[in-house]
């Protein structure tokens, strides 16, 4: 049901396809996140006509609610979000880092305090495997130990070691021929335990492999000089997917190290803040500037928003509080970075990829400097 194809390469970047279940997925591919079974603030319909081929969800908020015994009742996340395309679940390893004020970590797994209501829920390699395999997505995760950065070195030890046993738990918990299972190469700054956690779970063997543990509080600089020498260590016939990276700086520079598969909420997270990717930087659609501005967020772009709706208008919405304002900015930022990708993909098949930033400055900012600055 799987089969992950290299077409062309570009020094170390990759076009190819991954198969699964539910359709293909070219890569490099960009998934949009959605937390809690939906991408925030567009339908299916809308999403597909981003150009959106794989989604995200997440483990550990599903589980919390509705639960995944009520997804399975009402026939697995596919059917219950009405995403008819492939989708990949998170194992709730990333709220071991970002919801670090209300869990407790052991060797066996995590407990944490629901934000929700305060009640205990634990997860650990065998629960959130099997959280996953109820939730039924194309391709779920193994549990990792995902710690901060900057983190003290003991720690980041801790979590290699962690996420190496858990993982071959992940394994042979792992229940469904019809879900592929990545590993997570952890390891922090670390390059001795990031070659470690790779060289470990290789061994194990999983059908694709990740790279968690960065854009968690590390620079640019810091995460290429993991990315470049760690991606080509792992199983060259997999996909190889970077986790919660969405700026377009970063994406380029993992791409040209060798990664596959992307995430981030930052298109619907920004979108919501009145803020729109753009070739050339991002806009904030709240500003006096766009008062009359009669263009639309972007030229060019085929976006539902880009195709009616104004600069202006679109700050009209947002300092009235319409709700339409950060629907039709989200979707704007989501057609954006299929666009971009899409864009990537050519490039790499004419081994052009280096020249992206001609086409997008954006690519080249350190933080997407926005239209106030």
């Amino acid at each position: 049901m799987f089969e992950f194809d290299i077409n062309h390469t570009d020094g170390h970047a990759r076009h190819g396809v991954l198969t699964t279940p539910h359709g293909p997925v070219a890569t490099p591919a960009f998934m949009p996140v959605g937390t809690a079974g939906t991408v925030k603030g567009v339908t299916p319909t809308q999403l597909r006509a981003t150009g959106a081929q794989m989604i995200l969800g997440n483990t550990y908020h599903l589980q919390l609610r509705p639960t995944a015994d009520v997804v399975r009742e009402l026939g697995g996340l596919h059917r219950f979000t009405g995403w008819d395309g492939p989708m990949l679940t998170d194992s709730g390893g990333f709220q071991v880092f970002s919801l670090g004020k209300i869990r407790k970590i052991d060797d066996g797994g995590v407990e944490f305090q629901s934000h929700i209501d305060g009640a205990t829920m634990r997860l650990d390699p065998r629960i959130a495997t099997d959280v996953q395999n109820k939730l039924g997505a194309d391709v779920i995760m193994a549990f990792d130990d995902c710690p901060p950065l900057p983190c003290e070195a003991d720690r980041v030890e801790i979590a290699v070691m962690r996420t190496i046993r858990w993982a071959a738990e992940c394994k042979e918990a792992h229940a469904r021929t019809d879900q592929a299972l990545f590993g997570i190469v952890q390891g922090g700054l670390d390059l001795r335990l990031r070659e470690h956690c790779a060289t470990q779970l290789a061994k194990i063997g999983f059908d694709g492999y990740a790279i968690g543990g960065l854009s968690v509080g590390e620079s640019h600089d810091e995460m290429v000089e993991v990315l470049r020498p760690v991606v080509p260590m792992l199983p060259a016939d997999r996909p190889r997917y970077l986790m919660g990276v969405g700026m377009p700086r970063d994406i380029v520079a993992a791409v040209a190290a060798g990664v596959d598969m992307f995430d981030c909420v930052l298109p619907t997270r920004n979108g919501r803040n009145s803020q729109a990717f753009t070739a050339t930087g991002q806009l904030k659609m709240r500003n006096e500037k766009h008062r009359l501005d009669d263009s639309p967020l972007e030229a060019g772009c085929d976006c539902e928003a880009c195709k009616f709706a104004s600069r202006g208008y679109i700050r009209h919405l947002f300092n009235s509080g319409e709700m339409l304002g950060p629907t039709l900015t989200s979707i704007h930022n989501l057609r954006f970075y299929q666009r971009f990708l899409s864009r990537i993909r050519e490039l790499i098949r004419e081994d052009r990829l280096a020249t992206i930033v001609n086409e997008y400055p954006i690519a080249a900012m350190p933080h997407a400097a926005s239209d106030s600055e």
